[in-house]
Order: structure tokens, then C-alpha cells, then sequence
């Protein structure tokens, strides 16, 4: 049937034992559906490429009622009429634009497929921000959706605490997110990460995130003074005598003497361990395999450690079952500087202070570089203002040499 649609017309038209279609007398292509049930369908039915030879599509607008009146509708079928003069397939762009993934799915194939030689630390550490940050912010919108103003919301948000929350995550367990600019900035890069990998999957042309300008990155840095490391010798020392964990303590001192990272000491094992040359072989780092030269102190910690043992086997320092690494350095570590002087002082920084020592004891940034297993320069150009120190003390002690000299000169024969 084809006559005009009118609102009258659909509302009187009464459903049979099958699905009618009326067709619309003045825009082309432009029809209802009453299905058995009595449901009122619009639609818009086009041959594309126009012509007999062309094959027939059809797109459902939508049911009738609210948002969709007859004019409504027939204005949505001249628009879709008008698209497929100007040599557009209206349906299969639908498809595309509906296969289309949001941020949220895009996220979950970057974890998947798109993260590369990431390590495991990397890569919870890009769940987590993904999790609290990402997904809850832009998760809804589809990738081809996000521009760079949203971008820069993005991390107006997250550095304002939009995301912040405190979450029960394990029996007894939290889960505490915080916002800030660091963290926005970070997230940020991880962002434009995944959104880099839209690009070859061929989902976008160009990275929303390229040209938004990060907030600068301030990673907190704390380096401990000559007096500070006599205090914190002191605390070990009474923590060991109140009976906290022989583990946790030599764990902190060898973290303090070698600049290592946490985890590269507390997951040790005894296989990676050549007391003899010196020197730790870890299997796997932050920076793949990695050695670590021992000095004297911590060479004399590590042998304590064997004599403690019967067989060195599995981790240096295991946890109560003997199958684990010891994972309780952190929590013990806070107790311990907890209202003293030391509060603000993270173990990373004992790897920061680690580094200034060496500085001031005239290395040059290379040399910082192999110490800390660095695998680019760029990573160790962090401790380049600390070089200051150790030339302005060269430079103080040249002066007054010279000027005691000179003064000598002046002095009666």
C-alpha cells in the first residue's frame, strides 16, 4: 500500500496474522511496519548503488511514538535519501560505526593483545590506572568519539580527584586512589599508549592525545643526608631488638647499600646469587636480566643470610611457608620510620639516596647508570643536578687553597 503517512493513517491501521508494510507516497523509500503484535515500525528501503542493478537495503528509524512522529521519521528518510544520492551506504556505515569499540573495549584489547614485552609490574600497574581512571572517565565513549578537548578534561579530572575513592579490595584489604597532576600525567601516557595502538588496528587515523600538553611529571625524589643515614641505622637497630623481622631488616639494608629496587631484593633467589665474584645475576628485572655488584657490606648480609638457612634453594628471604618471597618489607618499613624524622621517606628513596651518595663520592652519570641498571642514560640524567654538589665542593676546597697560598705570600719574611 502507498499513500501518504499521517498520524491519523498509523494510528487506525489494525495488526492481522502477519506483518503489513506501508509505504510513504512523497519521500521514496520511506515505509511503516505493523507487525503481528501491533507494533509500528519505521523504516527507510534505498538500492544501493541507485538503480535497478543495485542492491536493496533497508534501515530501521525507529518505533513509532516518542522520539518518532510520522514527520520525524520522514524527515530522517529524506536525510537518509539524500546521503545515498550523494553516493553514501547509509546501512553499512551503521555497521561500521556500531562494530566500532568504546574506550573501555579498547582497553581490554590493548591489555590482551597490544601491551607488547610490558613487564608484569608494568602491567598491573596499567590495569589499575585503567581501572580507577580510564574506564570510569571515557570507558562509555566510543574511540572514534574522543577528541583532544576531551582529552584535556580527562586529565583536568583525574588531577582535580574526580577518580579519588577508597575501595575495600581483598578481606581486609584497600584499595586507596588518589588524583593529582602526577598521576594525571601518567595516566595520560598510558592513554595515548593505547590509543597509538587504535591507530594500527586501523580504528582511528589520528591520536586524540597527541598535543595535549601533560602536566609535569614531578616524581616525588628524597635524598637522605649523612645524619640521616646514621638515623636510620639507629632504627634498624632498635626495630631488630623489639623482634621485628630479621627479613624485612636486611631487605632495607641491602636496598639502602646496592640501589636496587624492591622487588629485585625481596623476590632474590639463591640462584642468582655469586657470593664468590660479588655480584647478584637476577634472572628478570624492570630492565630484563640485570647484574648488581655487591660491596663488602652487603656481601656480608647475604652471607649472615646463607649461614641462616640449610640449603640455598628458592628465595633469599622466603615468607612463612618457605614457597614465597617475603613480601612484608613495605608495611614493616612504614611501622618503623612512622613519627620520626624518617616519616616521609619511601624505600624507593633509599635507591635516590643510594645514587646522591655515589655522586658526591665523584662518580659520573654512566657510572650511576650501570650502578642502578639503567638501560638509557636518559633514565639516570634525574641525578644530573646532584653533580653540583661534589664540584662545588671541588671548587670550594681549590679557593681556599689558593687563597691560603696567597695569604702566605703576604706574610712578613
Amino acid at each position: 500500500m502507498t499513500e501518504r503517512l499521517t498520524k491519523s493513517l498509523v494510528d487506525r491501521i489494525q495488526p492481522t496474522d502477519r506483518d503489513q508494510w506501508f509505504w510513504d507516497s512523497e519521500v521514496k523509500g520511506f515505509g511503516l511496519k505493523v507487525s503481528k503484535a501491533g507494533v509500528r515500525t519505521y523504516a527507510f528501503q534505498y538500492r544501493f548503488p541507485s538503480g535497478r542493478s543495485g542492491k536493496t537495503y533497508r534501515i530501521t528509524i525507529g518505533k513509532h511514538g516518542s522520539p518518532w512522529t510520522v514527520e520525524s521519521a520522514r524527515t530522517e528518510a529524506r536525510t537518509l535519501s539524500a546521503r545515498v544520492t550523494q553516493g553514501e551506504n547509509p546501512r553499512l556505515e551503521t555497521q561500521r560505526a556500531k562494530a566500532i569499540p568504546t574506550v573501555a573495549e579498547l582497553c581490554d584489547t590493548y591489555m590482551a593483545h597490544g601491551t607488547g614485552t610490558k613487564k608484569a609490574s608494568t602491567l598491573a600497574t596499567d590495569r589499575g590506572r585503567i581501572k580507577r581512571h580510564i574506564k570510569p572517565l571515557l570507558g562509555h565513549l566510543k574511540v572514534t568519539e574522543v577528541t583532544p578537548a576531551i582529552i584535556k578534561k580527562f586529565q583536568n579530572d583525574i588531577a582535580s580527584g574526580a577518580t579519588k575513592a577508597d575501595i575495600s579490595t581483598k578481606l581486609r584489604g584497600r584499595a586507596i586512589v588518589k588524583g593529582g597532576k602526577g598521576t594525571a600525567a601518567r595516566t595520560l601516557g598510558l592513554l595515548g599508549g593505547i590509543f597509538s595502538y587504535a591507530i594500527e588496528l586501523e580504528l582511528i587515523d589520528r591520536n586524540p592525545a597527541h598535543g595535549v600538553k601533560r602536566f609535569p611529571d614531578k616524581k616525588n625524589e628524597r635524598f637522605l643526608s649523612s645524619e640521616e643515614f646514621t638515623l636510620i641505622g639507629r632504627m634498624l637497630d632498635q626495630a631488630a631488638e623489639s623482634g621485628v623481622s630479621q627479613k624485612a631488616i636486611d631487605i632495607i639494608l641491602l636496598l639502602i647499600l646496592t640501589g636496587a629496587r624492591r622487588g629485585e631484593i625481596q623476590q632474590l633467589k639463591w640462584s642468582e646469587v655469586d657470593l664468590v665474584r660479588g655480584m647478584l645475576m637476577l634472572d628478570d628485572s624492570k630492565t630484563g636480566q640485570k647484574k648488581i655488584r655487591l660491596n663488602s657490606p652487603a656481601s656480608t648480609i647475604l652471607e649472615a643470610q646463607a649461614a641462616r638457612v640449610e640449603t640455598r634453594t628458592g628465595y633469599v628471604f622466603s615468607d612463612r611457608t618457605g614457597s614465597g618471597p617475603f613480601s612484608a618489607t613495605s608495611k614493616i618499613w612504614a611501622k618503623i620510620r612512622a613519627d620520626t624524622p624518617l616519616a616521609d621517606v619511601r624505600l624507593h628513596d633509599l635507591r635516590h639516596s643510594f645514587a646522591s651518595v655515589a655522586i658526591a663520592q665523584g662518580a659520573s652519570l654512566p657510572v650511576i647508570g650501570k650502578l642502578l641498571g639503567h638501560a638509557n642514560i636518559s633514565t639516570t640524567q634525574r641525578y644530573a643536578h646532584l653533580t653540583d654538589d661534589p664540584i662545588s665542593s671541588a671548587n670550594e676546597a681549590v679557593g681556599t687553597m689558593i687563597a691560603a697560598q696567597l695569604s702566605e705570600s703576604n706574610k712578613e719574611p
